[in-house]
């Protein structure tokens, strides 16, 4: 046994598959073994044959599909020219986070495990599927596998002589140290995000700083839900997009719950830090400038507003000075606490900043070296992107719902990036907001002759408002569009344009309004209704389907 190191590899969607690869990290330092965390996009797979032990991390994502953030690895991986024995270096373990309620439960993981087989690896353990179904959550299946693979990795690799496994009670140091600048000392304006010339297409971690040139409502008053029409300047971006595309928007926190945040844990909004990692070799978070103040990574960077997860009670019970407080923080990070953190948390989308508030006597005991340990990053949000290039040059239109909903908690819970949307006001200024586009997984058809049915009731609407603008643009006509929503008078989107387009003989629409009459009405009772017509589009001229919700 060499040297003693451990690579853990994550793909991650929405940040879980992350969370339990940096417990992986964790667990690894207090055994002393040398650790790196890493995405699998981020990692060069042609190293993967030098490494002696990797542990991959992967949730399963729509139908059975990788992580956004292993996307390229997962191609490299497939390729047919890689040689069999490629891999026989390498002891391996692989962590599958998925939800059984879906047909192709944990396939990512369970096919990487079967390749990194074929490719000659050793498996330390059979695959581990992770299942959000379960009562406990995947913490059910993860915590007994992680002591067995400790096991394993113990085994091929002892500690050192004289060295113990540092014990639980024991807290880690922090990833990254903040240093504090002195007071009014000289400094540049370096908190805006500006709006520089872009070396490539902007992607996340070079946004592109789109100018908001409208925001308007386009549901009636009177309607229970908030929708608005966004457009967005992207001229001089070097953004091209297509009908199916997505743009990801990297959100904000709103003021009240920064000042709220900084009061809480004594921090001065405006003192300025630099960071710097207390491991040689970790790198720096991406889309902090450095040096940074204190408004700007709360504001911009700590996702106070998001249901914490397991890690976070864990590492906040090291720094409770009251002991009420810290007992129930362990409980919350033990085993036996699932269900109860579940219901305190989860059940009711409890808050970041609401569950510091609970715990009044241990947050304001939070040491700032621990904010990034403790609070993962605001991720970045999708949207389909609703107008096309054809019809709106240098212009992108996205349909936002705005989320807003009520739990036994007394404040209503609100969406982070679609209030923050909605609060923004082009009128009254120069208003910025950070974005990239991804390609969609909707194609449309190439052949002008082939027709397209849509079926986009409420907001799904929007990628086939970008479709047919771009088809019109190019003078196709089988366009075929079946739209629902609650009312005719209030939430009709995009109606005066479907309109024209249909006088204009563009397109051939059906709408279900399920309110507006005695029994409900959706858009599959009108797809059965005109089954006909719908059959000869298909049958007769090899129609393509698009589903959106």
């Amino acid at each position: 046994s060499s040297e003693r190191r451990l690579l853990v590899l994550f793909g991650s969607q929405t940040g879980t598959a992350q969370d339990t690869a940096e417990r992986i990290g964790r667990e690894a330092k207090r055994r002393h073994l040398r650790c790196r965390v890493e995405a699998l996009d981020s990692c060069d797979v042609a190293n993967l044959i030098h490494e002696p032990l990797v542990v991959f991390v992967c949730a399963t994502t729509g139908q059975g599909d990788p992580p956004d953030n292993m996307k390229m690895f997962w191609r490299f991986l497939f390729r047919k020219n890689l040689p069999a024995g490629s891999l026989c270096q390498l002891d391996y373990a692989v962590l599958g986070l998925g939800d059984s309620s879906y047909p192709k439960f944990n396939f990512v993981a369970k096919k990487l495990h079967k390749r990194l087989l074929q490719l000659g690896g050793s498996p330390l353990l059979p695959v581990a599927l992770g299942d959000d179904q379960h009562d406990l959550g995947p913490d059910a299946v993860v915590d007994p596998w992680l002591m067995a693979l400790w096991d394993k990795i113990l085994a091929l690799y002892p500690l050192p002589p004289g060295l113990e496994i540092i014990s639980p009670n024991v807290c880690l140091p922090p990833k990254y140290t903040l240093h504090y600048l002195p007071e009014g000392s000289a400094h540049p304006d370096s908190d805006v995000l500006q709006p520089t010339a872009p070396r490539a297409a902007p992607c996340e971690l070079h946004p592109f700083a789109a100018r908001m040139v409208s925001n308007q409502r386009v549901t009636a008053q009177s309607h229970f839900q908030d929708v608005r029409l966004i457009e967005f300047d992207i001229a001089g971006s070097g953004i091209t997009f297509s009908a199916g595309d997505v743009v990801m928007i990297q959100p904000q926190n709103c003021p009240e719950d920064v000042q709220q945040f900084c009061q809480l844990l004594g921090l001065e909004p405006h003192r300025r830090f630099l960071l710097e990692p207390t491991e040689p070799g970790t790198s720096l978070p991406p889309l902090l400038p450095q040096p940074c103040t204190i408004q700007y990574l709360v504001t911009h960077y700590l996702d106070i507003s998001c249901v914490p997860r397991r890690s976070f009670f864990e590492l906040l019970a090291y720094f409770s000075t009251n002991e009420l407080e810290r007992e129930k923080l362990q409980e919350f990070s033990s085993a036996q606490g699932q269900e109860e953190l579940y219901s305190y948390c989860n059940r009711p989308r409890r808050t970041t900043l609401e569950a510091l508030w609970d715990f009044p006597h241990t947050t304001c005991a939070i040491p700032a070296d621990y904010l990034l340990d403790l609070i993962p990053r605001i991720r970045p949000r999708a949207f389909s992107i609703a107008s096309s290039m054809l019809a709106h040059p240098e212009r992108m239109q996205i349909l936002v719902a705005v989320v807003r909903y009520k739990t036994r908690l007394s404040k209503p819970r609100r969406g982070l990036c679609s209030t923050w949307l909605a609060s923004l006001n082009p009128e009254q200024g120069d208003v910025r907001v950070p974005l990239w586009v991804k390609k969609g997984g909707m194609k449309f058809p190439a052949d002008p002759a082939t027709p397209v049915i849509m079926i986009g009731p409420g907001t799904g609407v929007a990628p086939f408002r970008a479709a047919i603008q771009e088809r019109v643009a190019l003078g196709r006509r089988g366009n075929c569009l079946f739209f629902g929503c609650r009312h005719k008078s209030k939430d009709f989107y995009c109606q005066a344009e479907w309109e024209e387009l249909v006088t204009k003989g563009f397109l051939t629409l059906f709408t279900a309004f399920s309110r507006d009459q005695e029994e409900k009405v959706y858009v599959q009772h009108h797809i059965r209704e005109n089954g006909r017509l719908v059959w000869e589009l298909l049958n007769s001229e090899n129609a393509h389907v698009y589903l959106a919700g």
